[in-house]
């Protein structure tokens, strides 16, 4: 695991330039992988995507639909790639025997407001989750792999890291070119504050011609009291200051904010040091959820998690393609 280089979110310069013929051989691996033809599940498949490397809040997207789609009275399975667990698929994700280290960090939270089923076999977990019961399926990620026709396919876009520098991979952050991606989306969430939403269409007027759903991820109550409270904060996520920046709206004091690399190992002595500190400063130790469900099962209790919900300004969009979704497949 490596952070992102800091020319993906810059104008193209020299190195993006150079690079360049690579990413066009990457986006022709995904355009010549995307024409194989998918199974076709007996249910409805809904898939959350993205474009680029990186978080863009795909996983509390697909929490918010499974609780949506569960409030309708339907029981939704997720499917999830497992990264970063040591366990093959496909496997239905058990909350009381698993560990992050068995079948990743997002599947693992996202086992706790629905079923999941990890492995890079998209297909294969897709038959077992129909096999188990699954009335519809969400897949977390997967909008680049072929293995299952997806009937509603939604994008996730970091409204403040947009496209990055409109490259892909290793000259940018895409994995397919932005034009190729819209054209397969049936929706796009633009997942920021309304500022940084205005400025995405701005600078990529092409989604103009989409319908494109703001939304916020905003903090799920915890009975804690952040207003002034001093804090160490610590994230190994795409973005970690996307949840400082949480943290700050709620009025937390931030005495450190320390960005690990996205799904980084969180070691005994890497959080007794952290605690060392917290101690030191008389603060409260802060994560995201994601992390928490990374902590040993020593530690959960010592470190206080910050859960967050997607909040779509407005579910209209959604619901009406959710009824389409579920009348075409009933018909």
């Amino acid at each position: 695991m490596m952070h992102a280089p800091g020319f993906w979110q810059r104008p193209p310069g020299p190195v993006a330039r150079l690079l360049s013929p690579l990413g066009a051989i990457y986006a022709l691996a995904t355009r010549m992988r995307m024409r194989r033809r998918g199974l076709r599940l007996r249910v409805p498949v809904i898939c959350v995507g993205n474009l680029g490397a990186g978080g863009t809040g795909k996983t509390p997207t697909v929490i918010a639909l499974v609780e949506r789609l569960a409030a309708r009275g339907l029981q939704p399975h997720v499917l999830s790639r497992g990264y970063g667990g040591r366990l093959k698929g496909p496997l239905r994700v058990d909350p009381d025997r698993h560990r992050a280290g068995d079948v990743g960090d997002e599947a693992l939270l996202m086992a706790g407001f629905a079923p999941v089923w990890i492995g890079g076999d998209r297909a294969a977990s897709g038959r077992a989750a129909v096999a188990a019961g699954a009335e519809l399926i969400v897949m977390d990620d997967g909008f680049q792999n072929p293995g299952l026709v997806k009937d509603l396919s939604i994008l996730t876009v970091d409204a403040e890291a947009g496209f990055g520098n409109g490259l892909c991979i290793p000259a940018g952050p895409l994995r397919e070119p932005v034009a190729a991606g819209l054209a397969r989306a049936d929706l796009v969430l633009a997942i920021g504050p309304e500022q940084a939403r205005t400025e995405l269409l701005r600078r990529w007027p092409a989604l103009e011609q989409h319908t494109v759903i703001g939304a916020e991820l905003a903090p799920r109550p915890t009975g804690v009291d952040w207003a002034g409270l001093p804090v160490i904060a610590f994230a190994g996520i795409g973005r970690p200051e996307k949840f400082f920046a949480t943290l700050r709206r709620l009025g937390a004091d931030i005495r450190a904010a320390h960005a690990l690399l996205d799904h980084a190992a969180l070691t005994t002595r890497l959080l007794q040091r952290l605690a060392r500190e917290a101690l030191d400063e008389g603060a409260l130790l802060v994560t995201t959820d994601k992390d928490a469900v990374r902590l040993p099962s020593g530690w959960r209790g010592q470190i206080q998690p910050l859960p967050v919900a997607l909040e779509p300004e407005d579910w209209q969009a959604l619901d009406a393609a959710f009824d389409r979704l579920l009348a075409g497949r009933s018909g």
